[in-house]
């Protein structure tokens, strides 16, 4: 009876296939010199931080109150800090070229004065999110208390991770704001672009299927509806067919808009001031301040 070949031998050759530089190149292999990589545990990790700092009480340790809370405040900006500065650290050596020769120290440096700006931004991230919450109270006659909204919406979990995103977007980090915005995307089913630029007052109304792109620009006092498409119509290609990067290619959203569900808004367009776009529709042109849109058809505003 022929004996079967040794199977350690097969798990060895697969193995070595799968180290192997060819098999790594669009991984970038030849950088992994000891350059920290993003990590999507610590990156939740910093979530989780966020939201407790934003929201004392709510998420992270029920325990605090007014006896502790300079406590349990002063504990977590030190750890937010200290994994952030990591994180960022990762998201810059992550940006350099493949076979960049990388100075780790300057990179770690870099991480932590960039944790420090956004660590000090935290008030300022704090009264947007409490606006967002105070607004998602005042529209939704079903939130008993802005605490409800707290606990229980997901669109203010998934404005919580855009703030933050957003933020460190601003200080030019890269890969950490795209890791925590798709965090949230597979928590809640919202997917918000930290490209994006959003105003105060933002309401998410149950939240399943809202997409905002990357240049998308929202005013104050919107609230959008599950759904809701905030896309692009179309790609400019360079000479080589494919998508030119960074061209302004979403909506502009001006202040007090409701869009109501499955709308789909595409394309470089104005939605004017105090406009109201209904359910199940397709946006493809401007709409005027005031201005309904319903079922493919425009209403104008009564004088």
């Amino acid at each position: 009876m022929e004996t079967s070949a040794d199977p350690k031998l097969g798990i060895d050759r697969v193995v070595a296939t799968l180290a192997s530089e060819d098999n790594l190149r669009s991984m970038c292999h030849m950088r992994w010199r000891g350059e920290p990589l993003p990590s999507q545990a610590d990156v939740k990790e910093i979530i989780d931080l966020f939201r407790a700092l934003m929201f004392p009480g709510f998420f992270g340790n029920s325990d605090v109150n007014r006896s502790n809370i300079l406590y349990h405040t002063g504990l977590l900006v030190e750890q937010i800090t200290h994994l952030l500065g990591q994180q960022i650290a990762a998201g810059l050596a992550f940006g350099e070229e493949c076979d960049a020769n990388l100075n780790i120290d300057h990179i770690l440096d870099q991480g932590f004065d960039k944790a420090q700006q956004l660590v000090e931004k935290l008030p300022e991230l704090r009264q947007a999110l409490e606006a967002d919450v105070r607004a998602t109270y005042l529209s939704d006659p079903a939130a008993l208390s802005t605490q409800e909204v707290i606990f229980c919406y997901p669109g203010i979990k998934a404005i919580a991770n855009y703030r933050l995103a957003h933020a460190l977007l601003q200080l030019d980090v890269p890969i950490i704001p795209r890791m925590i915005s798709e965090q949230a995307h597979s928590e809640t089913g919202v997917d918000i672009h930290p490209g994006a630029s959003i105003g105060r007052s933002f309401t998410i109304d149950h939240g399943t299927g809202v997409v905002i792109g990357a240049t998308a620009i929202i005013g104050d006092n919107v609230k959008i509806y599950q759904g809701v498409t905030l896309g692009a119509r179309s790609f400019s290609l360079d000479d080589n067919g494919n998508p030119v990067k960074g061209t302004p290619r979403h909506p502009i959203i001006g202040n007090d808009v409701i869009i109501y569900s499955n709308a789909s808004i595409l394309g470089r367009i104005t939605i004017g001031d105090g406009a109201i776009i209904g359910g199940n529709v397709w946006v493809t042109t401007d709409v005027a301040p005031g201005e309904r849109v319903l079922q493919g058809r425009h209403v104008e505003k009564k004088d």
